[in-house]
């Protein structure tokens, strides 16, 4: 099996890796490298996902690259329009020829004596064996499975007649067109999907175990559409880039602060938006604080105005079983379905799914401690691309792509081949790397790398601290051992 030597390797062609290469292309020109792509196309997440109405709850503003300014009259908008900024952006900054597509990585592994990583990964229908070497790994796969969405065991569903699909393996052949629909779930896939299927539909229920804080806000920008006529395109970019950073940031602040307050405040939404019956309000107040799990965006009210208009309705219960017709709840109500559909959340993986191993010895994900957010303990010459909780992930993805250019040239300035973060206190206690609640954060703990309760192995959510500690921080810090 021959072997190809890139300088960088990327593993992933969506947000993340796209950033990356543009990054790699204009702060380190010198630097070959290549991105490995499992599927056929770019756009990650946003070429995956195929269902009715997808879109992000991030605002382009934050959610588009530094580089390269969001210019559509809408802040909030559909997956397709996302993945064409993305497609756009590869193709302005000339990245398409670098990507291998098809390539699915299995294993990478460490060298210390060659100072470089091993890459195996199998290529095509025909999963060919394939081999790259680097001398710098870039893991921009995402934080999710792309085989399979999860969907929890549900007692009696084998004699449902009805059909049952994950928003993830959405297709064509779904029909939901005057059909009675289920969603179970209240989280951000729901809230998205809802409202388009109950243009169609001829009822959508949602089928909520616990309410979620849902908050409704307008899809576009007016301070950055009025910015755009008086300034230059990236000015006025900029300036609304840091208004919803620190906007976002405030009221993150608020939910950590005064919980109580803000809680009340998203309420009063609800309630200019539906009304005060409290059997209605009790579908909207959850138990727990906000931000313990990331709030649910409605661009314009279309999820409030769908249940105002009759077109939708949320039931709150578990279920105790399917029926041959629909679910019955352990409240004993039964709820007929045509169609149930299971925004039930994603299975959570680290390193692309792939194994790790340094030195010749497998490292288990989840027994890592993260440096600062971008890399692991003892691992070499890797930068691990998970994006924030609180805020658009490409904030985070763009602040590392940077930082590992930065690493890069001043390895080659300096003469080193590696750069490891040492911990020497092996006895610091750990935690996990966000207090994040929601179910598939809380059930992939066991395989996600941990935080320690120290610098530089705190894990910030906190935007302008960590691009104060990945653009100006020292290199050089006690812990990053050069070689």
């Amino acid at each position: 099996m021959t072997s190809e030597h890139f300088d960088v390797l990327i593993v992933g062609a969506g947000l993340s890796g796209i950033g990356a290469a543009c990054h790699l292309g204009v702060e380190c020109p010198g630097k070959t490298f290549v991105l490995l792509e499992a599927r056929d196309r770019i756009g990650g997440t946003w070429d995956l996902f195929r269902y009715p109405g997808v879109r992000s709850d991030s605002d382009m503003f934050t959610l588009g690259y530094s580089f390269k300014p969001w210019r559509g009259p809408k802040s909030i908008v559909e997956g397709s329009s996302i993945l064409a900024y993305i497609r756009d952006t590869a193709r302005e900054h000339n990245v398409e020829r670098h990507i291998r597509f098809e390539h699915r990585v299995n294993r990478i592994s460490w060298s210390s004596k060659d100072a470089r990583w091993t890459i195996e990964a199998v290529r095509g229908a025909a999963k060919e064996r394939v081999r790259f070497t680097c001398n710098f790994l870039m893991m921009c796969a995402g934080y999710y499975s792309y085989e399979s969405g999860y969907t929890p065991t549900f007692p009696g569903i084998e004699r449902y007649r009805g059909a049952v699909v994950h928003p993830q393996e959405w297709n064509d052949r779904v029909d939901y067109q005057g059909k009675r629909v289920v969603v179970i779930g209240s989280g951000a896939t729901a809230v998205t999907l809802i409202p388009e299927l109950a243009k169609q539909a001829a009822h959508v229920t949602m089928l909520q175990r616990s309410p979620t804080y849902i908050v409704a806000l307008p899809d576009e920008d007016a301070i950055a559409n009025s910015l755009r006529r008086f300034l230059p395109t990236k000015m006025a970019y900029a300036l609304t880039r840091w208004k919803n950073i620190l906007r976002l940031r405030y009221f993150y602040g608020l939910a950590k602060r005064k919980p109580d307050q803000l809680k009340k405040f998203i309420l009063g939404g609800v309630q200019a938006a539906l009304g005060s019956d409290p059997e209605t309000l009790k579908h909207f107040t959850p138990h727990y604080k906000p931000w313990d799990q990331r709030l649910c965006l409605t661009p314009n009210g279309d999820l409030f105005r769908s249940i105002k208009e009759g077109r939708t309705s949320v039931v709150t219960g578990e279920i105790e079983t399917f029926t041959q017709s629909g679910i019955r709840l352990k409240s004993g109500t039964d709820i007929d379905a045509d169609l149930v559909i299971t925004a039930t959340g994603l299975e959570l993986q680290t390193v692309g799914g792939a194994e790790i191993a340094v030195d010749g010895k497998r490292i288990e994900p989840g027994s890592l401690i993260s440096y600062k957010g971008a890399m692991y303990g003892d691992v070499p010459n890797f930068v691990a691309v998970f994006g924030y909780i609180n805020a658009s992930w490409t904030l985070k993805a763009d602040l590392l792509a940077r930082f590992a250019c930065r690493l890069i040239n001043y390895m080659d300035k300096h003469g080193y081949r590696s750069c490891t973060p040492r911990n020497g206190d092996l006895g610091m206690a750990r935690e996990p790397m966000t207090d994040f609640t929601s179910g598939y954060f809380a059930r992939a703990q066991s395989i996600l790398p941990k935080q320690g309760l120290r610098e530089p192995w705190r894990v910030h959510q906190n935007y302008v601290k960590d691009l104060i500690i990945f653009r100006y921080g020292g290199l050089q810090d006690g812990v990053m051992e050069f070689a």
